[in-house]
């Protein structure tokens, strides 16, 4: 979905800077599009304060921060390892705070601008088997009201996108045993709209909640889940 976002992005007009822990994918997304590419740790703060301020030495501000990075642990509360909750919400929760308090600095001095979180249909619903990730977005939704309402009468707008089952390399990460075209589908019936989305459906939003036509939003949580959390 990060991809999917900074092709959107870019399709756009926007120039565009992609962060990543994984340089090799970022390349073949920025070569795509003629992107800038920064590798790091995001859950590193001084990577965070470094990649806000490569952007505005390159650009001059920042106008929009969409923050999709993080990862997924399966497994219920009980088996869930120090390492593995420290970790997401390393992640998940830190990374997301970082890249906001840096940016939020930056924008402050230029006029304003939008940050977009990414949540989750599960950091509201909550789902059994992934107690750690479900904490993480909750802590993502709330970290996304506060900071809407700390600055909503300094020019920067807050929001944050609520994914539901999107076909994406995380829906089929981390199980128990390989995903199947069957399990999938299977997955699928349990959507009202009985499909999967893809990420350019939920890119396509993002870039909504950046854009000036948004401009009475801030701290929302847009659903982009085909009715999952309506049931």
């Amino acid at each position: 979905m990060g991809a999917a976002c900074a092709r959107e992005f870019s399709a756009r007009g926007g120039h565009v800077l992609i962060v990543d822990l994984n340089a090799d994918l970022a390349r073949e997304v920025a070569t795509e599009i003629d992107a800038d590419v920064l590798a790091g740790d995001i859950s590193d703060s001084s990577f965070c304060a470094a990649a806000v301020a490569r952007a505005v030495e390159r650009r001059g501000k920042v106008d929009c921060l969409v923050n999709a990075a993080g990862i997924i642990v399966r497994s219920t509360g009980e088996r869930t390892t120090d390492e593995d909750w420290r970790r997401i919400m390393r992640v998940n929760v830190d990374g997301t705070f970082f890249m906001s308090r840096s940016t939020i600095s930056s924008m402050l001095g230029t006029g304003g601008g939008s940050i977009v979180n990414f949540g989750s249909v599960w950091g509201d619903l909550g789902a059994a088997g992934v107690a750690a990730y479900c904490a993480s977005k909750g802590a993502v939704h709330n970290l996304t009201r506060s900071l809407a309402l700390e600055h909503a009468q300094q020019g920067i707008r807050v929001n944050a996108v609520c994914p539901g089952e999107i076909d994406t390399p995380m829906l089929s990460s981390a199980r128990s045993e390989p995903a199947t075209s069957e399990m999938l589908e299977a997955l699928a019936a349990t959507v009202p709209m009985g499909r999967l989305g893809q990420p350019e459906e939920v890119a396509r939003v993002v870039a909504f909640l950046a854009s000036d036509e948004a401009s009475y939003m801030t701290g929302s949580m847009v659903r982009v889940d085909a009715g999952y959390g309506a049931q």
